[in-house]
């Protein structure tokens, strides 16, 4: 059974290190939207992009684990519905997910994304103490249940399916069962 890899936590966790040893691990595909920005539209964080390449990262990962290849995709997934609807999209294709958390300490992650800053300003986006402490305010730490593997509930209310959340999430997610 093919695995998708789902990292989880917030920028400076060390998300992306984890990412590039499962996949050497694991000979796994690994996507990471942070290294699509520049190259597909010239800046590291255009408004509006991000979902539409995160929608097409998981179209592609889904395809590459039904043809039996094991995917990482570091992600950062800070919401639990976001988690769950990648479970389930990986499940509806034969897959296993495993979720990887790397949580990290705001005085470790400030100085992590300053000399992120300071050594490649030109491979990131700014941010600064304020976006980090916001962030840890939306951030949702996925519990044991969760990183344990254990079934996905339903979406959230007013959802039919989590097919749906998720198409609405990441718009080019796209038809996928054809």
């Amino acid at each position: 059974m093919t695995t998708l890899f789902l990292t989880v936590g917030l920028p400076g966790a060390g998300k992306t290190t984890r990412a590039r040893e499962l996949a050497r691990e694991h000979g796994a595909l690994r996507l990471t939207p942070d290294e699509w920005m520049i190259p597909l539209f010239g800046d590291p964080q255009p408004p509006g992009k991000r979902d539409v390449l995160e929608g097409r990262l998981l179209w592609l990962a889904l395809e590459a684990l039904k043809l039996g290849t094991d995917v990482v995709l570091d992600f950062g997934c800070w919401s639990r519905d976001e988690r769950s609807a990648i479970r389930w999209l990986a499940m509806s294709v034969g897959a296993s997910c495993r979720l990887v958390y790397v949580p990290v300490d705001f005085e470790t992650q400030r100085a992590r994304v300053a000399r992120r800053q300071a050594a490649t300003p030109d491979q990131t986006f700014a941010m600064s103490e304020a976006d980090l402490l916001r962030w840890r305010a939306l951030f949702e730490e996925p519990d044991g249940p969760e990183l344990a593997g254990h079934a996905v509930g339903g979406p959230p209310p007013g959802w039919p399916g989590w097919l749906e959340w998720a198409s609405d999430r990441w718009p080019s997610l796209g038809e996928r069962r054809r």
